[in-house]
Formats: C-alpha cells, structure tokens, sequence
C-alpha cells in the first residue's frame, strides 16, 4: 500500500471533520452571540420600561405633593387646619417620599442631580408650612414666605420632568424647564390671595 496515499486520505478525512467541527463551532459561538444580543436588548428595554414606570409616579407624587402643600397654605388662611387637612398632606408626603426612594435606586446621576433639588425643596417647604400650623415658625417664616417658596417649586419639578424625558430619549434637548410653565397659574393672583389686607388708619 502507498504511505503517501494513505497520508493524503486521512488527511483529508481530518480536514474535513476539522472543518465540520470549526464549523459547527463558528455556528455555536454566533447563535450563543445572538442569544446575548437578544438577552441585551431584552434587558435595556425591561430597564427603560423600569425607569419609565418610576419617572411618572415619581414626577405625579412631586406634583401633588406640592399641590397639597398648596392647599394647606389656603387652609392655613382661612382657618386653623383640622385632622382631614393634616391626613392629606401627610398623604402626600408619604407617597412622595416612596418614589423619591425607589427613584434613587433606579435613576442616573443626570435624572437624580435634579431630583434632589426637588427632594429638599419639598422638605423645606413642607417642614415651614409646619411649624405655621403649629404657631412655631422661624424668624422670617411667614404665610407669605411659604406661600413664594412652594410656588418656587414648580420650576424645580419642571427641571425634573426634562431630564427625566432626556433619559428616555423623548427629549434631547432642555426646554428652558428653570422658567415658570404658563399652565402654573398667574403667580402675582396666587399670591394676592395671601397678601395681609391693607387696613388703612383706623
């Protein structure tokens, strides 16, 4: 029997199972990279839809918060708060308070930076309209000052909300979200409403 044909055979019965089986694992190695692709996209879309979800509760308990910090400032006004006034913004308080903590699980520094600023705002507003109800205010706190520090806020949700549509790519760019929305009210009639009245000589 000719060696070298017995060489060339099982070399080419090698090659070709050496080729089946590079093969067979090129085909493995790009289903797997396909999987982990698939797995990746999966995984982003659950995330966006994560943060999506906690943007929204956390932009609405914002907003109704400072909505009920409002209203106690009118109950504040017109008379002495009663149990139902307190319960509803203790509420609201609450509610914020919870998303402000998933939030900071779940958002990026971009989305949290601005979020906080609305956290402490919040706080300070609601810990002055506070001691008001209580008749323990700090030198300077008034009615008056509470009242511009929770008009305030709304541009600092504001300022929120745009980053948080950045983050999910609604929105590239910022809206100038420091400047008061229109649909916030005339702030010179919000404030009338708690401007002392003008008694004249009496």
């Amino acid at each position: 029997m000719d060696v070298g044909a017995v060489l060339i055979a099982v070399a080419g019965v090698a090659g070709t199972l050496g080729g089946a089986l590079l093969t067979q694992r090129g085909a493995e190695k790009a289903k797997r990279r396909e999987l982990e692709i698939a797995q990746a996209i999966q995984e982003a879309r659950e995330n966006r839809e994560l943060r999506r979800r906690c943007y929204s509760e956390q932009h609405r308990d914002a907003r109704q918060f400072c909505t009920a910090l409002s209203r106690h400032l009118y109950a504040l006004r017109d008379r002495t708060p009663g149990g139902e006034d307190i319960q509803a913004l203790e509420s609201a308080k609450d509610s914020y308070r919870d998303r402000w903590s998933e939030a900071l699980m779940i958002a990026p520094d971009a989305v949290i930076t601005p979020a906080r600023e609305v956290n402490g705002a919040l706080n300070r507003v609601y810990g002055q309209v506070k001691r008001l109800e209580q008749g323990n205010p700090r030198p300077g706190e008034t009615l008056r000052s509470a009242v511009e520090a929770q008009h305030g806020l709304w541009p600092l949700i504001a300022a929120m909300r745009e980053a948080m549509r950045r983050d999910l790519g609604i929105t590239e760019e910022a809206d100038r979200a420091t400047e008061m929305p229109s649909y916030y009210g005339d702030a010179t009639a919000f404030f009338q409403d708690f401007e002392e009245p003008d008694r004249g000589p009496s």
